[in-house]
């Protein structure tokens, strides 16, 4: 074959045939033999001629076939001879004069064998000018293959032009070769236009078929019919797949296992397709088949083909053709009356398909047996079984025993052609067990009418429970009180008779809507004991036993005529017809009443209030009004509404001065505490004037007394010999009354002269009985010294001065009596000593003999 290519590759080529009979070059340029014959060992020659069809140029080119030989290992002298390669080439077409074609030509494709054995370098063709008769020209050879990567295959002789090769070739990785071949002179110049040269590399069978992957995994429902399509597989050969080195075959080797049939599946030897070719397939039986697969080139040809081989695992997939079947014709299982949500009964069931599948799964259902839908089964996810459960009560005095009928299915349709057997329904015998049921109250609730009013004591109604359990045996029941918000009611324990405790009243808190609920209690003495409860409805009637009062009570109004209105409503917590509508008037006594006030209904429950008179003065008012309903009898009442009077403002408003009145005193009240106020600060300023005056008396007193004779200069003199300041620290006012001790919240606060009276009033001390023992009065001063000295807030003046004050109103005696030498020296101190260093100057003048 030879193929034509003009140097722009975008003119379009006709190509022709001188030997059309023989010869036909197609529209890209590959030349086929029209027919069928030998060639004998001369070569045969023919012209084939390209035209532009734009231009109308054209081009010629001889054709020389030459026979090859029939192996590798043919002598040299039987190969063929190297063809020369002329640029450019020139002939006499019809016996027309000599004409020179255009250089720009394509050569023929050389075709090399790949893998060829050599001797290398080998010869491929000679490249010559028709000019090298008159010029010395050098021929070179450039492109892939040659002075491009990958360099060194081709090489050419550059005096004689001889290409060849130097190496074997391999078509699967490179499958031609485009060089360019060059003819200069001696000094480099291009003698000739560059050719085309393209080398075809010939595919040899030398690759092996290879699969794409070595397990190829697919499935087919099981019970499938012949021809259903499984799975694709696929190989690929190296080789020119054009050519017979690349078309492959494939077969099937083996088959495991070879149940039901040792061909259960064929393969399309062209597409690798797997289709099953026989029925049986069984998921039940065999679940997986493996297939030895294997392909072959040279198109499966045993002799000269290459092969390989793959594995393909077929899954046979389940389909529905098992149907559920109960284990056993009848289950049985039993449960409590009046429970609810509890298992009774367990259902077991068998399924050959696939586990946790739609075609294995079971649905139960109830064909018979439940009219009052009191079961449901439910399927257990794990184990399949069905779950017999209760969601009706059921009353064992009503219903001892179910038998109900199940029947079993799957989620999804049996197959075609699949029924279903006997085994796919059962039985259930479910026993229902007697219990202890709560007694009920019958009607419950009980509705009972009654007039409100009703007094204690009073037999109300009777309220029993029943027993529903007929087949125990058991006593009668017993009632109590569980609910009772008011407290009215009580309940006998064996008859269940229920009387009042109190007075029935419609306008209690505990009434809503007229209506009062009790709730009670009934238990029986069953094992366990059981207990119901009952609620009592009291519809009470309303009775005339409110009368209806005014509101609201307080009001407010101005002192003139207008405005001076005021909207007042009769409230009744009766109802109709003891209600309104309502007779509003106003008491005829205090005759100031009537005087001052007047009162008009303006519906039946309202009714206003305003002045008789044009002017009245400010302050607040209690005004008696008379309400009456129209019950039978009827029940009226004197309601007292307080009214404010105010001085307004033009828009009818208290001002602010009324408003303080409004706090809830008049002006009368107000002028009352002005004046107590004045009283009390009288009273004050009297006391202060007084106190005042007093003093001035007692210091008009102490100027009369002679300096000397001051008996109070003794003390202090008296003092300082004890110790200082020190020993004055003691309140001496308990030597005047031992048994009356001075609180010390009267004592007077502030710091005073040792001479000054107590601005305060004297305290006015019983009169003291015999002086007591001296050991008595020696402990009382003991005491009397360590409260003084632990009380760190007294000063030492406090005490001194009461002692020291012997003036008018004192109720301690003269101190003179102390320099009395009769009485002293009749009398033994020596006890002084015993009473500490504060009495040691006393000791010493009164115990210490002459001196």
């Amino acid at each position: 074959m030879l193929r034509f290519r003009s140097c722009d590759g975008n003119k379009k080529i006709h190509f022709g045939s001188s030997e059309p009979e023989d010869f036909r070059v197609g529209e890209d340029g590959v030349v086929y033999a029209e027919r069928s014959f030998q060639l004998s060992a001369e070569p045969t020659e023919f012209v084939v001629s390209a035209q532009d069809k734009e231009t109308q140029e054209e081009w010629q080119m001889r054709v020389k076939l030459t026979p090859e030989p029939a192996f590798a290992g043919a002598s040299e002298k039987d190969q063929k001879k190297i063809e020369d390669i002329v640029f450019p080439w020139q002939q006499y077409k019809h016996s027309s004069p000599l004409k020179r074609q255009k250089r720009d030509w394509v050569i023929p494709p050389i075709n090399l064998p790949e893998n060829s054995r050599g001797p290398f370098p080998q010869e491929l063709v000679r490249i010559r000018s028709d000019r090298d008769k008159s010029l010395s020209l050098r021929y070179s050879v450039t492109g892939p293959g040659a002075d491009q990567p990958p360099t060194g295959i081709f090489i050419i002789n550059p005096i004689s032009g001889q290409l060849s090769v130097t190496k074997p070739l391999d078509r699967e990785q490179i499958a031609s070769f485009h060089l360019r071949a060059h003819a200069v002179d001696v000094n480099g110049n291009q003698v000739e236009n560059p050719i085309d040269i393209v080398i075809n590399v010939i595919d040899m069978n030398d690759n092996r078929p290879e699969f794409l992957h070595q397990v190829w995994n697919g499935t087919v429902p099981e019970g499938s019919k012949p021809g259903t399509y499984v799975m694709t597989v696929t190989a690929i050969d190296a080789d020119d797949p054009n050519a017979q080195n690349g078309m492959l075959r494939y077969r099937i080797l083996s088959q495991a296992p070879s149940s039901p049939s040792p061909n259960m599946f064929t393969i399309n030897n062209e597409t690798g397709d797997i289709i099953t070719v026989a029925a049986g397939l069984d998921r039940e039986k065999v679940q997986q088949y493996t297939l030895i697969i294997q392909a072959t080139d040279m198109e499966g040809n045993p002799t000269y083909g290459l092969s390989n081989t793959a594995t393909a695992v077929i899954t046979v997939t389940d389909v529905n053709d098992n149907p559920p079947e109960f284990t056993a014709m009848t289950f049985y299982g039993e449960v409590p009356e009046n429970r609810v949500d509890v298992i009774v009964a367990n259902l077991t069931v068998t399924d050959k398909d696939q586990p946790h599948t739609p075609a294995w799964n079971a649905m139960y259902r109830m064909t018979g047996g439940d009219p009052t839908g009191r079961f449901t089964i439910l399927t257990d996810p794990n184990s399949n079984d069905g779950l017999v459960t209760v969601v009706k009560p059921i009353d064992f005095e009503t219903n001892r025993m179910f038998v109900l009928t199940v029947a079993a299915e799957n989620q999804v349709p049996l197959a075609k052609g699949i029924q279903h057997p006997p085994q796919s329904t059962a039985t259930v015998s479910i026993t229902v067990i007697d219990v202890n049921e709560s007694p009920y109250f019958v009607p419950n609730p009980k509705l009972v009418r009654q007039e409100e009013g009703l007094l204690a004591g009073s037999m109300l109604t009777t309220f029993t429970a029943q027993d529903p359990d007929r087949y125990m045996q058991q006593t009668s029941l017993r009632y109590s009180k569980l609910s009772d918000p008011a407290n009215w009611l009580k309940i006998d324990p064996v008859n269940g008779q229920i009387t009042t405790t109190a007075v029935l009243d419609r306008e209690s808190i505990y009434v809503q809507n007229n209506m009062y609920n009790a709730t009670f209690l009934a238990s029986d003495n069953g094992i366990p004991p059981m207990s119901g409860t009952g609620t009592l409805q009291i519809y009470l009637l309303d009775i005339n036993d409110n009368a209806p009062q005014v509101n609201p009570k307080e009001a407010t109004t101005c002192e003139t005529l207008q405005p001076n209105a005021i909207n007042i409503t009769a409230v009744d917590p009766d109802i109709d017809p003891n209600a309104g509508p309502f007779a509003f008037e106003l008491p005829d006594t205090p005759a100031s009443i009537k005087r001052n006030w007047t009162i008009v209904r303006i519906s039946g429950d309202h009714a206003q209030l305003s002045l008789r008179i044009r002017f009245l003065e400010a302050g607040i008012y209690d005004v008696p009004i008379v309400i009456t309903d129209s019950g039978n009898p009827h029940a009226s009442s004197t309601s007292v509404l307080k009214v404010k009077v105010c001085q307004c403002d033009i828009n009818g408003d208290c001002t602010d001065v009324d408003r303080i009145v409004g706090a809830g005193l008049g002006t009368g009240a107000i002028i009352a505490i002005l004046l107590c106020i004045i009283i009390l600060l009288i009273l004050v300023l009297m006391f202060v004037v007084w106190m005042k005056r007093r003093d001035k008396e007692r210091q008009a007193k102490q100027l009369l007394i002679d300096p000397e004779d001051d008996v109070r200069d003794n003390i202090l003199k008296y003092d300082e010999e004890g110790g200082g300041e020190e020993d004055q620290d003691y309140d001496l006012s308990q030597l005047q009354q031992p048994d009356t001790v001075e609180p010390d919240a009267i004592k007077p606060v502030g710091i005073r002269r040792l001479d000054e009276r107590p601005i305060h009033a004297e305290p006015q001390y019983p009169v003291r009985s015999a002086a007591p023992h001296p050991g008595d009065i020696g402990d009382f001063i003991n005491e009397g010294l360590k409260a003084a000295d632990n009380d760190p807030t007294a000063p030492p003046y406090d005490s001194l001065l009461v002692f020291d004050y012997e003036g008018s109103g004192s109720t301690a005696g003269s101190l003179s009596s102390l320099n009395s030498s009769s009485s002293g020296g009749e009398q033994d101190y020596d006890y002084l000593n015993d009473w500490g260093p504060r009495f040691k100057k006393l000791a010493d003048m009164y115990g210490g003999g002459d001196d």
